[in-house]
């Protein structure tokens, strides 16, 4: 008895032992058809994620936004993490553009949870890190911290070699200098990331980086290299079959002919911006039109534009009045208070900041308004612009002038503060 159960007790050691071994192994298969589940599933949100790009290239911006969202579904946290940050910043994008403010700021919020969620948790923060972190403080419009950041994750992406993330944070750091108007500093991280672009194959990046370029001169007031950069960007763009920057890279070259005081070539860039957009494009529709009824609104008889010494009449066109001060000083004074009376002595201290002498001003006014008269009145024609009364002279009330904006004009602020053309 004693030794059928040693006989027993090892049959059942031995049938334990092979149990074990194959919950063991079919625990090990079970792991790794989990994992390779795991992976097709990844892999599938991977090329969700890629054809959301493609879509976003071609403007397609609907069908682009589809695809993030299957790709976020795929996705998940931390393994995923910073894929779910790519996915959030083309959907903010894409909401702004929209104009789908209640979108975009979910997002926002979901992608400054996950920073917060990561900065927690992570033991080493990289550079990867750092530039979201950047992006973070981009949409909600705190330019200095996102620019901190930026200059971090580049410093970091240095160490760690990540070339294309060095790259995407010098255009990163750029753009939130060009946000606090930090021109001269904007001006040496474009030409680091030009550097760079020398080596590096990124035609979109480099198409972000000429338009950033455009904007910034043209803001500066070097019109020629604003528009040399606008036309390289569309160049690279074309390369790379880009088109959802082509119609803001039509604005800024309108803009910039507008601030030149080329009227007609401005609109022609603003009207092609508009046939050129889709309907999905709202903000940048939105901005392009508020442009054209600034420049063409044919019931303006006389545009002024102070700023680039320039004034549009309806019937002549463009007027020169660059070496006209004086001329151009009492045009603004009178054209700003139509109907008003000016005598001589409102004109001496108006414009000439002296005491009425008739000696010395009579011949003055009588000749500046006889010039001003030969430029901006249509040939063959009574007085329309500035009138004489008994009271003196006035600027006649009932015809319509516009006083050219200093600033583009912008209907909308920028859902996220974050421009289509910003690299994820």
């Amino acid at each position: 008895m004693e030794t059928q159960t040693q006989e027993e007790t090892a049959l059942r050691n031995e049938l334990q032992e092979r149990y074990m071994a194959k919950s063991s192994l079919l625990k090990e298969v079970d792991e790794k058809f989990a994992e390779l589940e795991g992976d097709q599933e990844r892999a599938l949100g991977q090329g969700f994620y890629r054809l959301g790009k493609v879509y976003y290239d071609k403007a397609d911006l609907n069908t682009a936004e589809d695809y993030f969202l299957r790709a976020l579904d795929k996705t998940i946290y931390p393994k995923d993490a910073f894929a779910m940050f790519k996915c959030y910043g083309f959907l903010i994008r894409i909401y702004s553009e929209n104009e789908r403010e209640k979108d975009a700021d979910r997002f926002i919020d979901l992608a400054y949870d996950l920073v917060e969620k990561l900065g927690s948790e992570l033991g080493t923060l990289g550079a990867e890190y750092f530039y979201n972190v950047g992006m973070v403080y981009t949409y909600k419009g705190e330019f200095e911290k996102a620019l901190e950041n930026f200059k971090l994750a580049y410093k970091k992406a240095q160490t760690e070699n990540e070339p294309e993330l060095i790259a995407k944070s010098l255009y990163s750091t750029a753009t939130a200098s060009y946000h606090l108007k930090l021109h001269k500093e904007t001006l040496s991280y474009l030409s680091q990331l030009s550097e760079l672009l020398n080596i590096l194959r990124k035609g979109y990046l480099k198409g972000s980086m000429h338009l950033l370029y455009g904007n910034l001169y043209k803001d500066m007031g070097n019109f020629s290299e604003s528009l040399k950069n606008f036309d390289l960007a569309i160049a690279y763009l074309q390369q790379k079959n880009c088109w959802n920057l082509y119609g803001y890279i039509l604005l800024g070259k309108g803009i910039t002919y507008k601030k030149m005081g080329e009227y007609n070539q401005s609109l022609m860039y603003f009207k092609l911006a508009l046939n050129t957009i889709n309907s999905q494009y709202k903000r940048l529709r939105d901005l392009v039109a508020t442009q054209v009824e600034d420049v063409n609104d044919s019931s303006v008889d006389l545009y002024l534009d102070r700023h680039n010494r320039v004034i549009h009449e309806k019937n002549l066109g463009s007027i020169d009045f660059k070496h006209r001060f004086v001329l151009l000083e009492i045009l603004f004074l009178l054209a700003k208070n139509p109907g008003s009376h000016f005598n001589k002595e409102d004109l001496a201290q108006s414009i000439w900041k002296d005491e009425y002498n008739p000696l010395i001003h009579d011949k003055l006014i009588y000749t500046s308004i006889s010039r001003l008269r030969k430029l901006i009145e249509p040939k063959g024609s009574n007085r329309k612009y500035i009138l004489r009364g008994k009271d003196g002279y006035t600027f006649n009330p009932r015809v319509k002038a516009r006083f050219h904006k200093e600033d583009d004009p912008k209907t909308k602020k920028v859902i996220g503060n974050i421009e289509i053309s910003s690299p994820v």
